[in-house]
């Protein structure tokens, strides 16, 4: 069996460490976050589902994946024409853009900063629209609520 390298934990290689979150538009998002509860049983509230995790690097810490149906005329997938977004998970934001400035990524807005974490928007090159998220899991963590695990 070949052994797996446990990543180090000091690194701060700015890129992707993971999904962040699933967003996409719906008819219903009411609607739809209660038959993905009664049948499927995710954990929901307004904002749709948090989906608890352990870090595999830090196995005391738990992470979060947000699943969120938007309401059809919802811009914030905007200015991409899918109906769908992903968010990824992220560590050292600012090297990332740094690095996708280099790499002639279209930038959609600046680094925002909020008690949970760092998010930014880019585009890829089929025109899909990305959100970055370089996340503080602990606030979700104190936050409480439901969770689907």
């Amino acid at each position: 069996m070949k052994k797996v390298k446990k990543q180090d934990s000091n690194d701060i290689t700015p890129k992707v460490t993971g999904i962040g979150g699933i967003f996409f538009k719906s008819d219903n998002p009411a609607k739809t976050r209660e038959w993905y509860a009664s049948n499927l049983g995710l954990a929901t509230t307004e904002f749709g589902s948090s989906f608890e995790f352990r870090n595999a690097n830090a196995p005391d810490e738990i992470n979060y994946l947000q699943w969120s149906p938007f309401e059809e005329d919802s811009d914030y997938m905007s200015p991409s024409k899918k109906e769908f977004m992903v968010n990824y998970r992220v560590q050292n934001i600012e090297g990332l853009v740094n690095q996708l400035i280099q790499n002639k990524v279209t930038i959609l807005d600046e680094i925002k900063t909020y008690d949970y974490g760092k998010f930014i928007h880019i585009m890829d090159n089929e025109g899909n629209k990305i959100e970055l998220w370089e996340p503080v899991d602990h606030i979700f963590t104190n936050m409480g609520g439901p969770t689907t695990k």
